[in-house]
Order: structure tokens, then sequence, then C-alpha cells
């Protein structure tokens, strides 16, 4: 199995600790952000540490493996490709969500003992559940993410200019899209297809819906009010008005279904002083620019929102865990990030203006403790020092390092 593939460092710099070890790695994502190449780049580590390990690979996408159905099947198949009882093996499943009752195969292997195992899942409902329920403490998840801005640039060969970040802004950051040409039909083509994809395989089909126009239009909703802060009997109300009756509930347990899918995320809000999680009005994100765009074109006036979903996406793939912050007198806090008992605290802004100014600043400022507080613009004149101690940072800077 030959794969040509530029090396995912942040994911394989958490990936290689756990190699060899006696934990289920497993790789979650949104479909196409390049989870199935990550595996061949860890079997290709795999191949430096060890003299011919046994590698046994399946790929539930692929054909041949259509005969792999259950946990039976699928446990019948790695004792065929198992070449001994002495040595390790090393088994790597591809969506392994679509295999019956996967994790008694993936219990009894690692009960048995001599099998390194790795897979990948494209939907929470069934991996989170099942591996909390017969796995917990026996498995190590790790989420993927579209490329990041330093990622796509190196992906496709560009230098880091204005140019190549309202690229990055407009096609998102899917992998694939490096051998497309970089023209608006072509790449939102492709986009379509794969929303299509997740909306059937990860959705659709998982939780057999059959409103199909009430999932589209859901969808479309989330897409015109990206990063604003919805709830889902506002939801209900809107759809009201465009004579759709949809309950409540059913919003919310079809946003959850979007959201195992990991095509978006909910991002909930927190009280920064009690540090109180609030359970309405949150925010909802996109975990790929580009399919948002697919579905809502792109507009010159959706890019305060549209940076903060970057910013978002950023601070995920950091390994932060996000909230919104509320503050008393209504102030805003776009995120409270946190991570290894340290917090950030990021505001996102399109411009920094001599009307805007106080209040970007103002809402960090109002915020008593002495945590980082950073306002991310696309300002290529920044204001120097800062203003009274809060850090400003243009955004592609922002995007190109690690935080």
């Amino acid at each position: 199995m030959i794969k040509t593939y530029i090396p995912r460092k942040i994911y394989l710099e958490r990936i290689t600790p756990f190699i060899d070890k006696e934990v289920i790695k497993v790789i979650i994502g949104q479909r196409r952000v390049g989870k199935s190449y990550l595996l061949f780049q860890i079997m290709d580590i795999i191949k430096g540490l060890h003299k011919n390990p046994n590698l046994i690979y399946i790929n539930k996408e692929l054909n041949e493996f259509d005969g792999i159905k259950n946990y039976r099947d699928l446990l019948a198949y790695i004792k065929q490709k198992t070449r001994s009882q002495s040595g390790k093996h090393y088994v790597f499943i591809d969506e392994i969500q679509e295999i019956e009752k996967f994790e008694k195969a993936l219990r009894g292997l690692q009960a048995k003992g001599g099998y390194d195992l790795y897979c990948t899942g494209s939907n929470a409902y069934f991996l989170s559940s099942e591996l909390a329920t017969h796995l917990s403490g026996r498995a190590v998840e790790i989420p993927v993410f579209g490329l990041s801005y330093a990622e796509f640039l190196e992906f496709h060969k560009l230098k880091e200019s204005h140019d190549a970040f309202i690229q990055y802004i407009k096609y998102g950051g899917l992998p694939y899209l490096m051998h497309l040409a970089k023209e608006d039909a072509v790449v939102y083509d492709y986009l379509r297809n794969i929303y299509n994809t997740i909306l059937f395989k990860d959705v659709v089909s998982v939780h057999k819906i059959r409103n199909l126009a009430f999932l589209g239009r859901l969808v479309e909703y989330l897409a015109d009010n990206l990063g604003s802060l919805v709830s889902a009997k506002k939801i209900s109300d809107f759809l009201k008005s465009q004579k759709i009756k949809i309950s409540p509930g059913v919003v919310l347990d079809y946003l959850s279904f979007l959201a195992q899918a990991f095509f978006i995320f909910q991002v909930r809000r927190s009280d920064i002083q009690g540090k109180k999680v609030f359970e309405i009005n949150e925010k909802y994100y996109f975990g790929d620019l580009g399919l948002r765009h697919a579905i809502v074109s792109y507009h010159q006036p959706d890019i305060n929102k549209v940076l903060e979903n970057l910013v978002f996406l950023h601070l995920l793939v950091a390994g932060y865990t996000v909230t919104v912050g509320q503050q008393e007198g209504g102030r805003e806090v776009d995120f409270v990030c946190e991570k290894a008992g340290q917090r950030l605290y990021v505001q996102v802004a399109y411009l920094i203006t001599e009307e805007n100014k106080e209040r970007e600043f103002g809402n960090l400022l109002a915020i008593r403790d002495n945590y980082p507080k950073i306002v991310v613009s696309m300002d290529e004149l920044l204001v120097k020092g800062g203003y009274k101690g809060v850090r400003q940072e243009n955004i592609r800077d922002f995007l190109s390092h690690s935080i």
C-alpha cells in the first residue's frame, strides 16, 4: 500500500506517544478531513520502529470490505490476516462505525493481547456512546480537523499573503482541494458533494430522518446565522414564520445529529465570574467554512462571523475547550478558552476603529484576572503595545502559529 502525503505533524505528535501502548487509538472527525491518510502516516512510523510489522488494514468505504458487516466478520478477517501467535499485530480500521457492534471486537482483541488497535470514525453518535460504555479507560480519542491556515499554505504550496488568506476563507480546509483547480465552480461542486455525503451518510441514514426539507432548511439557517446566539425556540419560531411547524425538541435533536457528524460545533455560554455554563442560547460554528459557503455563498458582509469561525477552529486544533463568555451588564467575550488549567480570552473583530475600540478591548478589560487577553482582527496596522494591557494580533499571524 503506497500513499503519498504531507504529514499532519500536530496530530502525529499526539498519537505517537500511544504507539505500542495497550490503549485503542480512536481518530475522530468529519468526513474528508484526512483521517485515512493519518492512518497511513502512523503505519509508516510503525515501519520505522519495527522490522516487517504485520499491518492489517480495513477501510469500510472500499467495496472490497463490504463483507465485514458486524463484529464477528471483523474478528474473522483479522484472524485470517494474523500471521502467527507471536509478535504484535497492528490493526487499522477506517470508518469503524459502519461495522455493527464493533466495540465487541475491539474489546476482545484488546483483552487477548498482541494487537495494537487504531480506528477512525465520522459519527460521535456511535463512537462516543460505545467507547464510554464498553471501552471506558481503554481508548483515547484524537479529534482531527480540516487544514489549519499553516497547513493550508503548505498543502497548496502558497506563500503567506492576503490573497492566500482570502482563498483559505473562501474554500476552507478540506485536504483534497489541493488537487483541484482553484475556481469557484470546481471547488464548490466538490464541496456540495461532500456536504450531501455527510448529510445522508452520517445524519439521515444514522438517525433515520424523514423530514429532509426541514434538515436542509435548518442547515441553511445555521449558515445564515453563523456565530450568532440562537436557541431551539428561536429557530422553531423562525421556521413557523416560514410555514414550517417544528417543535423546539425536534430542533434540538436535529442540531445534535449535525454536531455528532462533526459538521457543526455547539459553543455554550459561560459566566466568566461564576464559571457557570448556561443551558440556553448557544452559538454554532461550522467544521469547515468551505462547506458553509457551498450552502450559503460567501459575501464580504459575512467577514466578521467568518473570522470568528476561523479563530474558533484554530482554538480547537490547539486543544482548547471553548465557551462564549458572559459578564455583568451583558458584555460578551467571543471565546473563553481553557487548557491544562490555564485560560485565554479572545475577542474577534474585522477592523478596530475609534468607534469600536472601547467595546472590543473593553469587554476584555472588564475581566478581573491576569490570564492572557487578545483582540484578533484583520488590521495591518495594530495598536502599538496593545491597548491598556490587552494584546492585539493580526488574524493571519494568529492563525499561523500554535497557541
